[in-house]
Order: structure tokens, then C-alpha cells, then sequence
């Protein structure tokens, strides 16, 4: 009797070792809101994430990472002192500055307020004062796009204040991938706060992306944007899980779409998406 006891007990067991494991599910779509998305890794531009990756529509402010990069291949230099001029006034969009004409600041400092505060009369600023003028700043600004492969990229001004300024997600992400490998354009667009002297005032300006000031991002380089015909976007290269993984979201509807977009892709990420095949989005 207990022979057939332990017979039975051990084919049990042997029952229950060969039960197969299941395999981890792949995690599900991020659901992620913007109206177009590409996430895609650094290293081996692989995309993980794509909606509407090709298509280019107006990207309001992340103009001005190509501003700051054509501004430093010239190799003008940062220290430079630069007068806001009443030509350097923006007119559209509801946009406001508190660099009245009149202020001087250095390249640098005009460099650094248009990164990370997306200060538009310091980016107009460094249009103008670009050896040749506006015009060639703009000229470059699109040889600079063509030399990167950006096929779809358009640009007319340096602030993005033109709805005429146009790129794909999969153009964006080669600008971001040249603008990160910019120590400059690293720093001054992932600063967190600001201060420049305008006469006997001390002014401090804040960065436009609070991502940065959040301890669980690891963020290389960012920009964000905002016109009604770009809606609200978000060009990123964040550290996750190791590895180094660009971020596009372009027109996201509401004040927190893209940040909620961007902190949506991270759980998704260290949740397991880096591992899994691209995901297409409708």
C-alpha cells in the first residue's frame, strides 16, 4: 500500500515538473496619445514605436535645435556680447518675452534661453546676428537638415514660430541623436533654471520640460514646442533601462499630453518594450 502511495505521489510530481512555463506576454501598446509617435534606440536605430513616423507636419519650437546646432558649426563664438533689437519682436502666436529691445546678453546666454526656456528673441537674436544674416541662417538651417538626411524638414526661421517650419518624427530623431552629441546643447537644454542680468535686474528663467527636474528621468537632451498648428511636441534622448532611447512626440492635445505620452513610453519600456518588435499604432 504505501509503495503504491509513493508511485503515485512521485508520478504527481513528475506531472507537475513538466508542466511548461509560460512565456512573459510582451507588454501591450503604451496607448500613447500624441497624434505622431517614434521611439527608436540610439545605438542601433531601432524603432520600438511608430505612428505616423513619416509625416511631416509643423514642429513649433523643436526649431531650435537645429538653430543652436548650425549657430555652433559656424563656430561663433559664446561669449560674445549680442543686442535685442526691435527686429528680434515676435508678433504671432501669443508669444511673449521679457527680453525687451535694448537688452545684452552674450551668445551663450541667448543659446541657453532659447534651449531650455524656448525663448524666441534670443533665438531670433542669434538668427540675426548669424554671419550673412537671417538669410543665411535659414539656408543653413536646411543644408544642415539635408546633410543629416532630414528628407521631409523645412525650415523658414529660427524660432519655429512658422507653422512653414515642418519634419517627421523619423527626421526629428536624427536631429535629436546630432543635437545629443553636443555637449553644449546637451547642457544648456537640460538645465533646470536660468538666471541672466538685464540692466540692474536679475531674471530667472525656468525650462519648459519638468522632466527634467524629475529624478527618475536620466534625460541627454530635449526640446519642446508649442504653436496651435504644431500642437503640443516633445523631442527627447533619455537614458532607460541602460540604453539610450529617442522620444518624439509630435501635436499632443491638452497642457500634459506629452509628458503624460513620455512617462507612458518609460513604463512601457522598463516594463519590457525595449525587448519587444516594433509596434505600429493607428
Amino acid at each position: 500500500m504505501r509503495m503504491m502511495q509513493r508511485l503515485t505521489m512521485l508520478l504527481a510530481l513528475a506531472g507537475l515538473l513538466s508542466v511548461p512555463c509560460r512565456a512573459a506576454s510582451p507588454p501591450r501598446d503604451p496607448h500613447v496619445k500624441s497624434s505622431s509617435v517614434l521611439v527608436l534606440d540610439a545605438d542601433n536605430q531601432a524603432v520600438l514605436l511608430a505612428r505616423h513616423a513619416d509625416l511631416a507636419t509643423p514642429i513649433a519650437s523643436i526649431t531650435k535645435l537645429m538653430t543652436a546646432l548650425v549657430v555652433l558649426d559656424a563656430r561663433q563664438p559664446l561669449d560674445e556680447p549680442i543686442r535685442i533689437t526691435a527686429a528680434d519682436r515676435d508678433y504671432g502666436k501669443g508669444s511673449v518675452s521679457r527680453l525687451n529691445p535694448g537688452t545684452r546678453l552674450t551668445r551663450g546666454d541667448l543659446m541657453h534661453l532659447a534651449l531650455m526656456s524656448s525663448e524666441n528673441r534670443a533665438a531670433h537674436a542669434l538668427g540675426n546676428n548669424y554671419p550673412g544674416g537671417m538669410t543665411a541662417m535659414v539656408r543653413d538651417m536646411n543644408a544642415k537638415a539635408a546633410a543629416l538626411g532630414m528628407t521631409s524638414t523645412r525650415f523658414v526661421d529660427p524660432t519655429g514660430l512658422s507653422s512653414q517650419n515642418v519634419a517627421s518624427p523619423e527626421d526629428l530623431s536624427k536631429l535629436v541623436v546630432a543635437a545629443s552629441h553636443n555637449p553644449v546643447i546637451r547642457e544648456y537644454s537640460t538645465d533646470r533654471r536660468y538666471s541672466v542680468r538685464v540692466g540692474r535686474r536679475l531674471l530667472e528663467f525656468r525650462n519648459t520640460d519638468n522632466l527634467v527636474a524629475n529624478p527618475g528621468w536620466n534625460i541627454l537632451v530635449q526640446k519642446t514646442g508649442y504653436i496651435v498648428e504644431a500642437g503640443k511636441c516633445l523631442v527627447m534622448e533619455a537614458v532607460i533601462q541602460g540604453r539610450s532611447v529617442v522620444i518624439v512626440l509630435l501635436d499632443s492635445f491638452g497642457k500634459y499630453t506629452r509628458v503624460a505620452d513620455a512617462k507612458r513610453i518609460k513604463t512601457w519600456m522598463e516594463a519590457g518594450g525595449l525587448g519587444v518588435p516594433r509596434v505600429s499604432m493607428r
